[in-house]
């Protein structure tokens, strides 16, 4: 009787692995971005869109509100002399979620005049920010977030011709396990 109640356990305590090690997301980083199973990321040109000119009045954060937010979609390659590296995750704390993006570098790094960093909260709220030249390994831009598994995170690389071009497009889960 006791050997199948240790057999039960054994089987049940798999099963909860398996099931745990299923549901963890695919940590995307630009530059290494690799779709999810079942997707492809077609190659597509950057999207030209000029750069305001003027100074910026705030380098703040700044917070809109948005009917829905669309599914994230395919994003796009930098030229290798623009290449950057960044990662976006979420600090996984339910008293004060953020959503962090952290600079890591890259061939870019001196050429690049600006990233834009944009959060789309599962509440509809979106918030954005920018890192600006000088640019520095390690650097991070923290923006709010929520404790659902729908935020979405943008990040776009601005080229020295003005161009900017997407290059993180995902959804940061709250936590992960």
């Amino acid at each position: 009787m006791k050997t199948k109640l240790y057999i039960c356990a054994a089987i049940l305590l798999v099963a909860v692995l398996l099931a745990a090690g299923c549901t963890q997301s695919q940590t995307t980083q630009a530059g290494a971005a690799s779709p999810p199973a079942g997707q492809s990321t077609p190659m597509s040109t950057p999207q030209s869109m000029p750069q305001s000119s003027g100074p910026q009045a705030s380098q703040a954060p700044t917070a809109t509100m948005m009917a829905a937010s669309s599914t994230p979609g395919p994003v796009d390659t930098l030229p290798n002399a623009y290449q950057v590296d960044v990662s976006v995750a979420s600090n996984g704390k339910a008293t004060n979620p953020q959503i962090i993006m952290t600079f890591n570098g890259g061939n870019g790094m001196g050429v690049v005049p600006e990233i834009d960093f944009q959060v789309t909260r599962s509440d509809g709220v979106v918030e954005n920010d920018k890192l600006t030249q000088p640019l520095s390994t390690g650097e991070t831009l923290s923006l709010a977030g929520t404790t659902g598994n729908t935020d979405r995170a943008q990040v776009w690389v601005i080229t020295p011709s003005g161009s900017r071009v997407l290059v993180v497009d995902q959804y940061v889960p709250f936590r992960q396990y």
